[in-house]
């Protein structure tokens, strides 16, 4: 007969019936303590990390009320809520014990020798052990999940009005549960704004769920949202939980939820009224707890005006609505945000005292960022690996060279600025030469030195 590998404490100051369970028991599970003290118990826990312990309920002579087992109880299950606790009583005590579960004991078995009635209790407290042992398991390995996840957004980095605007909405709402829209370009950071608000909130501990609705193809929607059962069509081989089911409890958020059909609409708005969803397949419906927080970089009011998105559903997403700036808009935080970034970078690629030059860190407040955040995160990436210097130049940033003095903001008619551009135009067309480049722009070489050494080039 094949052994559980489970680990049993028995602890009754009965020694026959402590022999006898002993010597039973042994032939089920791999370990078996007995102890007839139940002071001894801390000592053991300390010890051993038992499945099951066996406790008797009364110790002291003349003492029937079973307050002795249930304190004992509560001490095991203050050390370790996953033990299973399974109390021995006496002929009568059955209230007792029933009482004492209620408290937190997982079974009873009386004193009357019954093998199969112990041997299917204490083989069931140590099933009911191992789902909780795996249910731990699961949750520290989501919170660990959570937090490397949340390790890798990029964190809210910058002191402009615009962003300080933005985080003084985040800080009065995110302690309710109202739904939250998040409009703003691509590249703004509307998932971190989304993960900020999870963080803060009263729901923190819970799972946060990302769903990329432009990424879901429309017939998998339903699926995908709301889950499955066995055989709801052809590649339904096992009932499956959806996003909504999987962040009962925590955050789901909904991004580019501007680009969901028409059609799927409706039953987003159904999910989200009802707070219950239907699995695919089947009319059972399944309630549901969740945070919203929607985000889209399109035009809301302008689909609703062209029918292509419901005013309805709109208004339900939309209890508080948030509006990230551009980076355009932000000037004061793109050099806190290179600073990040350049100190990411410098010690993912292990280079160390990387710097920026002045006039590089100037090209960079002077460019559009029409990809916002994620567009300066990755020229920093990418600077940072090309740059085989201490220092990051305008060519480490941009080294296809033409494409940053297109978005350069060109709303100026001041003489110096315009000067620098051209100049820096004619030496990177003669890639360095300064002699074609003085000859281009009609002026000698030691003039076009001066002019270097003025515009910091």
């Amino acid at each position: 007969m094949s052994k559980n590998q489970g680990k049993i404490l028995i602890v009754d100051d009965n020694e026959e019936l402590l022999i006898a369970l002993n010597f039973f028991l042994s032939n089920h599970f791999t370990l078996i303590d007995t102890i007839k003290n139940p002071n001894l118990i801390p000592e053991y826990i300390r010890k051993e990390n038992y499945d099951v312990i066996l406790l008797d309920m009364n110790f002291t002579a003349g003492v029937n009320t079973g307050n002795e087992g249930i304190f004992w109880m509560k001490e095991i299950l203050k050390n370790d809520p996953t033990i299973s606790v399974v109390l021995i009583t006496a002929y009568g005590d059955v209230e007792l014990a029933v009482n004492a579960m209620k408290e937190g004991a997982t079974d009873f078995i009386q004193k009357s020798w019954d093998e199969k009635k112990i041997l299917s209790t204490i083989l069931s407290a140590y099933e009911i052990r191992k789902s909780k042992l795996k249910i731990k398991n699961l949750e520290q390995k989501q919170k660990h999940l959570n937090e490397t996840i949340d390790s890798q957004i990029n964190p809210i980095i910058g002191d402009s009005d615009a962003i300080n605007q933005v985080m003084h909405i985040v800080d009065r709402v995110s302690q309710t549960d109202a739904n939250i829209l998040i409009l703003g370009e691509n590249g703004t950071g509307k998932e971190v704004i989304a993960r900020e608000l999870h963080r803060k909130s009263t729901r923190s501990n819970e799972v946060f769920v990302n769903v990329d609705i432009g990424a879901l193809q429309e017939n998998l929607f339903e699926s995908e949202l709301f889950g499955h059962v066995k055989g709801s069509f052809t590649d339904a081989k096992e009932d499956r939980a959806g996003r909504f089911e999987v962040a009962s409890g925590g955050t789901l958020f909904l991004d580019e939820i501007g680009n969901l059909p028409l059609s799927l609409q409706s039953k987003l708005l159904t999910a989200i009224q009802n707070k219950e969803i239907f699995r695919l397949g089947s009319n059972k419906s399944i309630p549901v707890d969740i945070r919203l927080v929607c985000a889209t970089n399109k035009d809301i009011d302008a689909m609703i005006e062209n029918k292509s998105f419901r005013e309805d559903l709109l208004y339900r997403i939309n209890t508080i609505k948030i509006n990230l700036p551009a980076l355009r808009d932000r000037d004061d935080d793109i050099i806190s945000l290179t600073d990040f970034f350049l100190n990411k970078f410098s010690e993912k690629y292990n280079k160390p005292n990387l710097k920026i030059s002045r006039n590089t860190k100037l090209k960079l407040k002077e460019y559009d960022w029409p990809g916002n955040i994620r567009e300066l995160q990755h020229t920093i990436e990418k600077a940072v690996i090309l740059c085989d210097s201490n220092t990051i130049l305008n060519n480490h940033c941009w080294p296809d060279g033409e494409d940053h003095v297109k978005a350069i903001k060109s709303n100026t008619l001041n003489l110096d600025e315009n000067e620098k551009f051209i100049i820096e135009k004619a030496i990177k067309k003669y890639k360095g030469n300064i002699s074609l480049a003085a000859k281009e722009l009609g002026i000698n070489r030691s003039t076009l030195y001066k002019k270097i050494e003025k515009y910091d080039i």
